[in-house]
């Protein structure tokens, strides 16, 4: 009995396979999935509840409040002033900023507060905070209720 050649086998010498075994792997990525699913919360993601904010500290005596609608209609109001409150409308952009641009240049110290619809868009809010700024309206807020 020779040894030489590989032993009491017969001569074959064996061969260790370089291979990765995934299937436990798999395994725990299905089960990984199944929790995700699950604990994943069941309401329409697109609504968002957004939170009530305190009042500022010291809001300014007189200013001009914009209303923005959803139907791109906004109401402009001279608030806290002397007399009686001047109301404008507008029934689209271009001529809320032409009517903010006439406000500013004949009260140029009034600051501007943004009060927009629950259902408007963020965008036109920022639109809306942006044509001010081009204006010249250093001092805008947000309106909150």
């Amino acid at each position: 009995m020779s040894l030489s050649s590989g032993g009491l086998r017969g001569g074959r010498t064996r061969k260790f396979k370089s291979e990765i075994n995934v299937v436990p792997y798999i395994d725990v990525m299905l089960v990984l999935l199944i929790i995700f699913m699950v604990s994943a919360p069941m309401k329409d993601p697109g609504e968002i509840q957004l939170p009530n904010a305190a009042q500022s500290t010291q809001p300014p005596t007189e200013y001009i409040r914009i209303d923005l609608k959803p139907d791109a209609s906004a109401t402009m109001v001279i608030a806290g002033g002397k007399g009686a409150p001047r109301k404008e409308t507008a029934s689209n952009r271009a001529e809320l900023a032409q009517k903010l641009q006439a406000l500013h240049a004949d009260h140029p110290e009034m600051p501007v507060m943004i009060a927009a619809d629950k259902e408007i868009k963020y965008d036109e809010v920022i639109q809306a905070i942006s044509e001010a700024k081009k204006i010249g309206i250093d001092r805008v807020g947000l309106a909150t209720r």
